[in-house]
């Protein structure tokens, strides 16, 4: 018995990764629009029905999260709100927004892979994912790839500053030049 639960937590493992791999595949197309790299899949029967990245900027909506957009396109393949079979699969812990549309839509587990030490709601800042106060709770897989879900991110806030900060000097240098020529 014993052999048996080792098996299934090494294939839930290696399937854990495959399928953040795929999240982190989303949150790159994030980087294209120059979004924050943020990315989501939603697995179902072994075959990924809902998938989602930021594009909160480039859509001008602060609904348009990953896993919003993931778990919109899971309903719509499924037919139902309710995805009480699946697993929903995103690079950082879900803020309270899409913590709640975790729990309302019934997803039972979720696998995240860095963890937001400023909006988390899967444990880190509220835990909002397993409230026994609320009718649904989810489990939930913490780490999974945090290494590559924490450098993607960390490499756009760097490029960013670096980026603002260019822009910030050539501002600077062109009202400069515009004030010598006055």
């Amino acid at each position: 018995m014993a052999d048996k639960n080792l098996s299934d937590d090494i294939l839930r493992d290696k399937l854990d990764k495959k399928y953040m791999k795929a999240a982190l595949a989303q949150a790159r197309k994030a980087i294209e629009l120059g979004e924050v790299p943020i990315g989501c899949v939603i697995v179902y029967d072994g075959k990924i029905i809902g998938r989602g990245y930021n594009r909160r900027n480039t859509d001008k909506s602060v609904l348009c999260h990953a896993e919003i957009t993931a778990i919109k396109k899971a309903c719509k393949k499924i037919g139902d709100w309710r995805l009480e079979d699946c697993t929903l699969y995103v690079t950082l812990e879900p803020c309270q927004m899409c913590a709640g549309a975790i729990v309302q839509s019934r997803i039972p587990r979720v696998v995240m892979g860095a963890l937001s030490p400023k909006a988390g709601s899967g444990g880190t800042v509220i835990n909002i994912l397993d409230n026994p106060e609320f009718n649904h709770q989810v489990e939930i897989t913490k780490g999974v790839l945090e290494e590559d879900c924490s450098a993607i991110l960390k490499e756009f806030f760097t490029e960013l500053r670096k980026r603002n900060k260019a822009e910030k000097e050539a501002k600077k240098a062109a009202m400069a030049l515009e004030d010598s020529n006055e």
